[in-house]
């Protein structure tokens, strides 16, 4: 089912998917702004944002400057879409709980993957276990692993800023 701009609601008849979704996405400036005391409610915020926009939300993680979120993707929308509503409603979320001084933000764009169901588990741990993770890889060692990894071809003028 799929419910038009016009607000008419549209069955897709024959229509099936199992697409799993990788996201990474970083906070503006690299800031250290997630805090431990609050990260908890902001992933289970976020995963709020993933089932209300349709999907199916099987993991949602991350640290200091970055969150990971595994979904299954919904038939009614694109990734740049779904995106930018988990990153702007998350955000704004942060913004009216007062969590941060000044206005937080994320950092434009995001890293996107996919992987099929018999993954789930591994990526779910992987997501799941990132403040034990970083302890040995910083943000931007895991993130050049995963365009490596997947043969993403990339321009450095172009990824997440990385400040050390």
């Amino acid at each position: 089912m799929y419910i038009s701009p016009f607000g008419a609601t549209i069955f897709m008849a024959n229509t099936y998917s199992q697409i799993t979704i990788h996201a990474v996405f970083a906070v503006r400036y690299r800031e250290n702004f997630i805090l431990r005391d609050w990260r908890d409610s902001l992933h289970q915020y976020i995963s709020g944002i993933v089932t209300g926009k349709g999907a199916k939300s099987l993991a949602v993680g991350g640290w200091k400057d970055h969150v990971h979120i595994l979904f299954g993707m919904p038939l009614t929308t694109c990734v740049a879409d779904f995106m930018s509503a988990v990153k702007a409603n998350s955000s704004t979320w942060i913004n009216e709980q007062r969590l941060v001084k000044g206005k937080f933000q994320w950092q434009s764009g995001y890293g996107a993957f996919s992987y099929a169901k018999s993954q789930r588990n591994v990526v779910i741990n992987y997501i799941m276990n990132q403040e034990e993770h970083h302890r040995t890889k910083s943000f931007k060692e895991e993130y050049l692993k995963m365009l490596t990894d997947f043969e993403v071809e990339y321009e450095d003028t172009y990824l997440f800023e990385f400040y050390q």
